[in-house]
């Protein structure tokens, strides 16, 4: 009998699984329901949680606001430290110039907004519902 670990003679993983080791999802039940809402896609389609993940594969995952557009790189079926996931796959320099791009437009966008710190007062309120008033003038 030879002595091979289930994750060396593997060519292939579960999606789901490779997406919980590679740490995009917390928990293997919050990648399914990701990949099954239809914020994973391989290849360019949509994929079910048992599909099988090849080294080279082109994954697209859309987490929040985040899009990742990934390439597998190694497979494991087995959570580890994040410095070993982030070796499971990589990301194209153009995807993460993009992404961030997102993300501080995303970031600047929430910086405008300040909330009131308190509700508004009678003649707030009135002034609010004037201004709504212009629109049906």
């Amino acid at each position: 009998m030879t002595d091979i670990s289930p994750s060396a003679a593997r060519h292939s993983v579960r999606l789901d699984l490779w997406l919980w080791a590679a740490r995009f999802f917390k928990t293997r039940a919050v990648a399914k329901q990701a990949i099954e809402t239809g914020k994973v896609d391989v290849g360019g389609q949509r994929a079910k949680p048992a599909r099988a993940v090849r080294i080279g594969d082109c994954v697209r995952v859309v987490r929040g606001d985040e899009i990742f557009e990934i390439v597998v790189a190694g497979l494991s079926d087995m959570r580890g430290p994040a410095s070993t996931a982030r070796t499971m796959y990589s990301e194209p320099e153009a995807s993460r110039v993009a992404r961030e791009a997102r993300m501080a437009e995303l970031r600047a966008a929430r910086a405008g907004y300040q909330a009131p710190e308190q509700k508004p007062d009678k003649r707030a309120r009135r002034l609010i519902r004037a201004l709504g008033d212009i629109d049906a003038i």
